[in-house]
């Protein structure tokens, strides 16, 4: 699963990564983003376009919008037989952009959060996907969900889950929306590469979401942390 993650990069990279401009986009790094919280994703029309999408995904059917905090992951290999995804599946899929995400490792009674990121630290796309839902008056509320596949061999020792980082040149194709069709799109949600990935254990700092300093993501034992 993803339950808390990063997004460090300074705007320019993101945009160059990315291929967006952030026009009048209020954009903030953050080392701890939590599940409610407002997160940055890129979404395809055309021309690619960055905003703010509320992380926990309430369906344009739900009745209460409070269903987005049991809806923050979903599971790829189900995406197309759930109601709650499969059509944003066909139709709202986005990039949910980030630098490494946290994961808490069980070692007896305790749980040691770790960090995982891509060699280097820099910025890559998890897959999501996106929904408007409207209150009785009509205003919109939109969400989004982290997909989640099985673990790589980095990830196996700390959870049997991991997010879905896409690779680079299977964005352009999550993004278009002439391409609808599960035999096209659930190929691209495998594993990420392990031996491009890294997992390090971090202070228990993370734990609170409203800790949010550089501080989260230092190594709490530098000359042991696995590459």
């Amino acid at each position: 699963m993803c339950g808390r993650y990063t997004l460090t990069a300074e705007l320019g990279e993101l945009e160059a990564r990315f291929d967006f401009e952030a026009t009048d986009l209020q954009y903030t790094p953050s080392y701890n983003i939590a599940p409610s919280q407002p997160v940055l994703a890129v979404l395809g029309d055309g021309a690619n376009r960055a905003g703010y999408l509320r992380w926990g995904l309430v369906p344009s059917w739900a009745k209460d919008p409070a269903i987005g905090s049991r809806m923050i992951n979903a599971r790829a290999e189900t995406l197309a037989d759930k109601p709650s995804f499969r059509q944003a599946l066909r139709k709202r899929r986005c990039l949910i952009l980030a630098n490494g995400f946290y994961e808490w490792q069980r070692i007896g009674k305790t749980k040691q959060p770790m960090y995982i990121s891509l060699q280097g630290h820099q910025p890559f796309a998890f897959a999501g996907l996106w929904e408007v839902w409207r209150d009785a008056a009509g205003t919109p509320l939109h969400t989004c969900t982290i997909v989640t596949t099985a673990a790589n061999a980095v990830l196996q020792p700390i959870h049997e889950r991991m997010p879905v980082i896409l690779d680079p040149a299977a964005e352009a194709v999550w993004l278009d929306g002439s391409v609808t069709t599960p035999h096209d799109l659930l190929p691209l949600l495998q594993p990420y590469r392990a031996e491009d990935m890294q997992a390090y254990a971090v202070s228990t700092e993370v734990n609170a979401p409203r800790n949010n300093a550089p501080s989260c993501i230092a190594p709490i034992h530098p000359e042991v942390s696995e590459a």
